[in-house]
């Protein structure tokens, strides 16, 4: 098992009800064979850039701990996901 963290920029458009549904589906992948040990959910904010014409999003930060193949899975759900602008999750060496 090793730590993560994710942060996730969901569109700023998107209800809360789908944003949750999308955020349960990623606890669910990660509880699979892990644990997720914090949600911190920062709201909309302002992108350093546009991203396909949107000038900000809903950031989601995740702490987790799962093993490498829950951790690239749960990566290629939220690649092909609509409506996650963008990811990224990197180890935690702390």
């Amino acid at each position: 098992m090793r730590k993560y963290e994710g942060v996730f920029i969901f569109l700023p458009n998107l209800e809360e009800e789908a944003r949750n549904t999308m955020l349960d589906r990623v606890k669910n992948i990660i509880n699979a064979d892990g644990e997720v040990t914090n949600v911190d959910e920062w709201g909309l904010r302002k992108l350093a850039y546009e991203i396909n014409d949107i000038g900000e999003g809903y950031y989601v930060l995740l702490n987790f701990t799962t093993t490498p193949e829950v951790k690239d899975e749960l990566d290629r759900v939220v690649k092909i996901s609509d409506n996650v602008m963008r990811h990224m999750i990197v180890r935690d060496d702390k």
